[in-house]
């Protein structure tokens, strides 16, 4: 028997139900995984030059014209980007179907002007989103690396996407597009690399966000004292909005994250905002605080007007600003058990968990979707002090391999 006529039977295999332990036996599979490993420190130094590119929200453009450039070098076919500003390659298996989209986001949470410039002390690595979701980004296209190193060919197709919005208000605006336009019915599991980590997240966090505006006539704070106030009107809807009882179980939020309004100290406001943040795994409970939150901006509106006898009443209007569906795939399904069986194959103690990322969208659908977290250890998410520690990173990138691989049939 040929050493090639060997690979063909182990390739068949694959296609007949390997586990994730055997398919990390054949020789192109094993080659990959320890291209994954050796090439990891250029996948951290990938991961810097990346979050040195600004992508605050809804700017994504330069940084996915980099990944666009590095699709292409690493041999992606079709490589374009969509409507929404998506960076879609796909690289071909022996089949189209089944199409499994392997994904990271390009935006981060931090606005224009952020310093980005990463420091390194040892292992660590620190910057504004070092590890959300400039890892992501950096497992991503080592995988495609380490897949291109083995040579591995997949039963089905990868379609490899960088995409924009997950962060903030973006509201999944690329996830949305990507199934709903770009890629829509061709798209039969998704997996998306987000963060530090090994933990693998499968119910999808729901979430309502409002941008709440109090109206008055406004007036001078002497000359026109007694005037209901809109921004006295939001502190009274505040302070309800902060006695609101919530389940722990499903666990359900709420948050009121950024206010403004008014023009001067000595000036009764005209004007006043808060944006508000509300979440729940189960679709029912956030629809329930989301009526009891309405219920508080009413009732804040009323005891001010009330307060100064409806003398220049203050009025509210709550514009719904994002919606993040609620959805989950089940730690029964396939693709939850292929993930936590990848884990055990690499000694990964798998940590199944809940929350709000990109593969809210296809969960809620009904796509089987899981999001990963892309290994090294992580902290301070989301504020100037993030750091992403390498300590064994290479366990991530090549957990995101081998699941990749696992998928593609």
């Amino acid at each position: 028997m040929t050493f090639r006529y060997t690979l063909l039977l182990l390739a068949a295999r694959v296609c007949l139900g390997q586990t994730p332990a055997e398919l990390s036996h054949v020789p192109a599979v094993r080659a990959a995984m320890e291209a994954a490993r050796r090439n990891e420190p250029r996948t951290l130094d990938l991961q810097a030059r990346l979050c040195e590119i600004p992508a605050p929200p809804f700017q994504e453009a330069v940084r996915g014209q980099e990944l666009q450039r590095l699709f292409q070098e690493l041999g992606l076919r079709d490589v374009r980007i969509d409507g929404a500003g998506n960076v879609i390659g796909v690289r071909p298996g022996k089949a189209a179907r089944p199409n499994l989209v392997f994904a990271a986001h390009l935006d981060t949470v931090f606005p224009e002007g952020t310093n980005v410039k990463v420091t390194r002390q040892g292992n660590v690595l620190k910057a504004p989103g070092i590890g959300d979701d400039c890892r992501g980004l950096a497992v991503m296209l080592a995988v495609i690396r380490a897949l291109n190193a083995g040579p591995v060919e997949t039963p089905g197709t990868i379609t490899f996407v960088a995409d924009v919005g997950e962060e903030g208000l973006g509201d999944l605006r690329g996830m949305k597009s990507l199934f709903f336009d770009s890629l829509k019915g061709q798209i039969d599991k998704f997996v998306s690399v987000d963060g530090a980590g090994l933990g693998i997240t499968h119910i999808g966090v729901g979430s309502h966000r409002y941008k709440v505006t109090f109206k008055g006539p406004g007036g001078h704070s002497y000359g026109a004292f007694g005037m209901a106030n809109p921004i006295q009107a939001m502190g009274r809807a505040i302070a309800r909005i902060d006695a609101l009882e919530v389940p722990r179980q499903p666990k359900t939020t709420f948050n009121v994250g950024r206010v403004g309004g008014g023009t001067s100290v000595n000036a009764i406001p005209f004007e006043a905002w808060m944006e508000v943040d509300m979440r729940s795994a189960e679709p029912a409970a956030l629809q329930d605080l989301d009526t009891r939150f309405h219920a508080a901006i009413q009732q804040a509106v009323a005891e001010e007007n009330a307060r100064w006898n409806n003398r220049g009443p203050v009025s509210a209007s709550a514009e719904l600003v994002g919606v993040r569906p609620a959805g989950q795939t089940a730690k029964d399904s396939p693709i939850v058990q292929t993930a936590i069986a990848v884990s055990h194959a690499m000694q990964i103690e798998e940590a199944l968990r809940e929350g709000s990322t990109d593969s809210n969208v296809p969960m809620n659908l009904k796509i089987p979707a899981i999001t990963i977290s892309g290994g090294g250890a992580g902290a301070g998410a989301h504020s100037l002090n993030e750091t992403f520690d390498a300590t064994d990173s290479w366990r991530g990138t090549q957990r995101a391999l081998l699941l990749a691989i696992a998928l593609a049939r």
